[in-house]
């Protein structure tokens, strides 16, 4: 069975994210350290949290993560951990990993903020991540921030609160979703195993 490791990067609520990739059949450790990265077949970067201290703590990882990714292991960035994949973000400061090139801002006070619940999916263009999953499908998100992408090929769905904002991106090996998948029931299950059947072990 292929081996996930979460990174604990000090945010909250890991064990539904490890419940979940239990369900997707792939063998969940929690780890902390860099070495804990360099011996894995995947990994998760978990939501709900702030960015600055966040990109503080992967800062002490960050080459190995980065080395992992040119190698061509499957990460999964949820939430806070996708946002972690640019570069900076109007929450605070720090900088990300740099997987891609962009920056997360705010959602328009024109809507409550957090934005938190249930909305659709408008997928604009296909992946293996969405393999099964109908366009309009439902997923719950839990955010105030959302990426915005220099190079937007690399935007699979969209999703409308005030303004139309990227709520998935992937690029090679690079996954990453603005939703929670292990908060979006059967749907969000079936993007997970997906992802588990790109991981290699």
């Amino acid at each position: 069975m292929a081996k996930i490791v979460i990174f604990d990067y000090g945010v909250g609520n890991l064990l539904s994210l490890k419940v979940a990739l239990e369900k997707a059949d792939l063998n969940v450790v929690i780890g902390t350290s860099a070495k804990s990265l360099s011996e894995t077949d995947a990994i998760a970067l978990p939501g709900v949290g702030s960015f600055g201290p966040a990109a503080d703590k992967l800062s002490l990882v960050k080459q190995t993560l980065q080395t992992k990714v040119e190698e061509g292991t499957p990460i999964l960035g949820i939430c806070l951990g996708l946002q972690l994949f640019f570069e900076q973000s109007q929450e605070g400061t720090g900088n990300g990993l740099a997987l891609f090139k962009g920056k997360n801002v705010q959602l328009p006070q024109s809507v409550k903020v957090p934005h938190m619940g249930w909305n659709t999916l408008n997928i604009v263009k296909s992946n293996e991540l969405f393999d099964g999953i109908p366009d309009e499908t439902y997923v719950y998100f839990v955010h105030s921030l959302y990426p915005v992408p220099e190079d937007q090929n690399t935007v699979c769905t969209k999703t409308e609160y005030g303004v139309s904002f990227t709520s998935s991106v992937v690029r090679k090996n690079i996954y990453g979703t603005q939703f929670h998948p292990e908060k979006s029931g059967d749907v969000g299950i079936q993007i997970l195993k997906n992802f588990a059947k790109t991981v290699v072990r």
